[in-house]
């Protein structure tokens, strides 16, 4: 499993830095100031939680039977696609009710690092 985690991590990374890009470059004049706002913040909490993905990556590794660590990855995984994935869609798109699904991908990372806590404190030694 950790090296699948690894995967989606270092992809995940590459596309944050790439819709970063694309919003300083492609999107600048095209999205008004709050979009924008709103673009990048669904590149900041994308990039931040491929790096924890990473993490949990590695103590996969060392883990490899933790369900926890499992949950985790994919609950960080399904944050990504959910959270950062409706606010790129809200502003490219202009589908403003897709704000309202993106709490859900807020709920994903909360419940991912608390996945990591617990097994932090009953799994790991």
């Amino acid at each position: 499993m950790h090296k699948r985690f690894l995967m989606y991590s270092a992809v995940a990374a590459c596309l944050a830095v790439a819709l970063g890009a694309f919003a300083a470059h492609g999107l600048r004049g095209r999205l008004d100031e709050h979009l924008m706002e709103v673009f990048q913040t669904g590149v900041r909490y994308h990039f931040f939680h491929a790096l924890g993905l990473g993490l949990i990556s590695s103590l996969a590794k060392q883990y490899p039977h933790s369900s926890k660590l499992c949950r985790a990855g994919w609950l960080m995984l399904a944050g990504i696609v959910v959270f950062s994935g409706s606010l790129y869609l809200l502003c490219l798109t202009g589908l403003t009710w897709l704000g309202m699904i993106t709490p859900l991908g807020g709920l994903a990372f909360m419940a991912a690092w608390l996945q990591l806590a617990a097994f932090a404190y009953w799994d790991a030694d």
